[in-house]
Parts: structure tokens; sequence; C-alpha cells
């Protein structure tokens, strides 16, 4: 498999995804407006898309084990992209709420193959250099998919933002599905259809239960029988969809959850943030924009450091000590009133989060073997979709008692994560020379070996 090319496909497959969630917020007011929808049916234009994505991840993640990284990501890349032209040409927004639930199958397919791609590529040892390109990479849409949206939108109309998807689809699309891989012939084990069926509805319930409005107890309700179901079903089948040696992994856990706890973290105080600058600063969109802006620019330049970090450090102080800076930037959000302390904040929360990103990420697919490096990568992808919907839902909630101690409550959130990072690997030290052995002589040229 050629590197360059499984590294530029894995950046690709990872922003054609970041970029089309970006770009969908600029875009939902026109969308809103052209389709004469009402503000639930725009709701579920996003929430559609989250509920399918989330449950399929870690099952397409296993496909990507069985059948080929590379297959199931052509497949993923190209039906996103088949799927946005769709949600282009939509003459209502029923076909916009349907393919977008489409657009979230492929895209469950596309993500966890852009990581398992890179760990069958790249021996354990060297994974955080293409991590962290991918993750910095994931940074620029951040910074520019509001730009880039509202110059479609503005310029071309809503539609436009969904066909922008079109090229790099087919550009990594064909050749993913036309080069032959190669690769050893995977065991073939039974697929886990009763896990995986107990798996997607655990996780479409909870994700539906978090974005609805108000919570949705039912859906809280059956995603914890389906839960319990599920562990009892994994424990007993002799081919779980969840691999022991992956997820009885202390540190593959300890990994999840941190990732999990900075990801709701992160985009719940995004979402209060975008409150504190448009309606107590009153900020026009564009400006709130230009204020957050430090945010992407630290996350690319934190991933891009990361790898050194994680050579110096180890992942356990590398990620103890950036969760406790995006943890900062929270408090520090928290009491900024002007321009600086914004930034500021904004600049620390890229920063810790940038580099969570990477080190986390780097122990969830290096722990695991390339024959389960898709479901690695699946449950890596689920919880950064889960984590943002509980935060945002939090978010929601707490914004009645204030915007300051709904940022409290977030940065506390961000704190608990520190003490996970202690089950994470410590940095490797060097094996000492045994004592009293003198260095070895190499013997002359034509010399017998010794005894």
């Amino acid at each position: 498999m050629n590197r360059h090319w499984t590294l530029a496909s894995s950046v690709a497959g990872a922003v054609v995804v970041a970029l089309d969630g970006t770009v969908l917020t600029v875009a939902q007011p026109s969308l809103q407006r052209e389709l004469d929808a009402s503000f639930t049916e725009v709701q579920w234009t996003s929430t559609a898309y989250l509920v399918a994505v989330a449950s399929l991840l870690v099952f397409a993640g296993r496909l990507g084990d069985r059948y080929g990284q590379r297959r199931v990501f052509g497949l993923g890349v190209l039906g996103f992209g088949a799927a946005s032209a769709g949600i282009g040409l939509a003459p209502g927004v029923g076909w916009v709420i349907g393919l977008r639930a489409v657009q979230g199958v492929f895209g469950a397919l596309l993500q966890p193959a852009t990581l398992g791609m890179l760990r069958a590529a790249w021996p354990p040892d060297r994974l955080a250099s293409p991590l962290a390109v991918r993750t910095a990479a994931i940074g620029l849409p951040a910074a520019a998919g509001p730009l880039v949206g509202g110059a479609l939108v503005t310029g071309l109309g809503w539609r436009a933002v969904f066909f922008v998807n079109v090229p790099p689809a087919l550009a990594f699309g064909l050749p993913a599905l036309l080069r032959p891989e190669r690769r050893p012939a995977p065991a073939r084990t039974p697929l886990d259809l009763p896990g995986a069926a107990l798996l997607a509805v655990t996780l479409a319930g909870l994700v539906y239960a978090v974005t609805a409005r108000p919570v949705s107890g039912a859906g809280l309700a059956l995603s914890a029988v389906t839960a319990a179901a599920l562990v009892r079903h994994e424990r007993r089948t002799a081919s779980p969809l969840l691999p022991p040696e992956v997820i009885g992994s202390r540190a593959v856990g300890a990994a999840l959850g941190i990732l999990t706890a900075v990801s709701a973290s992160l985009f719940g105080t995004l979402f209060v943030a975008t409150y504190v600058l448009q309606r107590h600063l009153g900020l026009a969109p564009f400006d709130s924009a230009l204020r957050s802006l430090p945010l992407a620019v630290l996350m690319v330049a934190s991933a891009s450091l990361c790898p050194a970090l994680l050579r110096r450090c180890g992942a356990r102080a590398t990620t103890a000590g950036a969760t406790a800076v995006l943890a900062l930037g929270v408090l520090v959000l928290s009491g900024a009133g002007g321009t600086p302390a914004l930034g500021c904040g904004f600049a620390l929360l890229g920063a810790g989060f940038g580099t969570v990103m990477v080190a986390a990420t780097q122990v969830i697919v290096r722990r695991a073997e390339v024959t389960v490096a898709g479901v690695a990568g699946g449950l890596q992808q689920t919880v950064l979709n889960v984590g943002p919907a509980v935060g945002v839902a939090g978010a929601t909630a707490l914004l009645g008692t204030g915007t300051g101690p709904a940022l409290l409550a977030l940065a506390a959130l961000a704190a608990l994560a520190v003490p996970a990072a202690l089950a994470l690997p410590a940095r490797a030290r060097p094996t000492p020379p045994a004592a009293n052995t003198p260095p070895r002589t190499p013997a002359p040229a034509g010399a017998p070996p010794p005894p």
C-alpha cells in the first residue's frame, strides 16, 4: 500500500466529513427559507446524519477489517459524494433529511477506514506522525468552514455546499476501488450481526435522546436496555463485534473516555460561546468566527508538534497536560469579556484539543492489531460523534443557569478526564547497559568466531 496515497486519502476523507458538518450550519437558514421548512425539520437534517453515522461506525470498522480498509473507504467516500449530490438536487426538505441519513451510512463506512488504512500502512511506533497530519488537517475546516460556507451560500445558494463534496469523492474513491489491495487474507470469522444491531440501536437511541429538545427519556431508556442486552450478548458469543483485546485494554478504555470528555467539553463550550459572542457582545456571525480563529490555528499547530511531545514525554504526561490546558481554556472563556481574553481562551482550547486528539488516538490505534484496526477506528470515531452531542445537550440544559456557570461545569468535565490519563502508557525509558560488561572489540578479518 502506497503510504503517500494512503495518507492523502485518510486526510481527504476526514476533511470532507469535517467540512460538510461545518458548512451545513452556515447553509441551514438559507435551506429553511428556500424549502419552506420548519425549525424541527431543519434540526433533523443534522440529527438524521448523526443517528445514522454514530450507530454504524463500529460495524463499518469491522467490515473494513474483514473486506479491506481501502475497499470500504472507496465505497464510503463515493457513496458520501453521491448522497451529497442528491441533497444538492433535492426538491424538498423530506428528501434532504432522508439523503442526510444515507450520507451518514456512507460516512460511517469511510471514517473508521481513514484510521484503519494508516494502521495498516505504518508500524505502531511511527503512527503518531501520520495521525498528527490527519488531525492538523481536520483543524482547517474549523477555520475555513464558516468562511467557505458563507461565500458559497451567498454566491451560489445552499445547494453548492453539498456539490463541493463530489470532486474529492471521485478523486479518492475511484482509485481506492480500482487499485488492488495487497494484504494477507483475513480469518473468515462470522460477522456478529446481533451485536451490530444491538450496538446500532443503543447508539442511535442515545444520540437521538441527547439531540432532541427536550432530551428524550424514552430514547435514553431504550439505549440503556439495549446496552445491557449488548453486554450480555458480547460476553456469550464466540465472535464478538467488540474484540476483548480492544475494549479490554485499560489504556484504550481510558483514551476513549478522555476523548469523550474533552470533545463534550469543547463542543459544549463552543455552543455556549456562540451565545456569548453574538447575544451578549452583539457580534455578527462573521466577527464571531474571527474571534474563534485562534482555536483552529492552535489546533493545527499543536497537532503538528504532538509527535515530538509523545517521544519526549509519553502519552500519559502529554495527554494529561493537554487536557488540563483545554480545561484552563474553558475557565478563561467563562470570565472573558474583551478580545484578548477571548483569543487566549480559544487558543488554549485549540492547543489542548489538537494534542489530545493525536495522543489519545495514537494509543487506541497503536494498541490494536491490524486485523481489528477498523473496530478501533470505529470506536474512536463513535466517541467523537457521541461526545459533542452530549456536550451540546448538557450546555443547552445548563444555559438556564447562565453562561458563566455552564462554562464552569464544562471546565470541570474536562478536568475530570485528567486523572484518566494515568492509565495511558508512560514514556519508555531506554534500557541501561548491563553492569560490569566490558565493551566488545570486533574480531580481525578472517579470525574464527568467538566460542
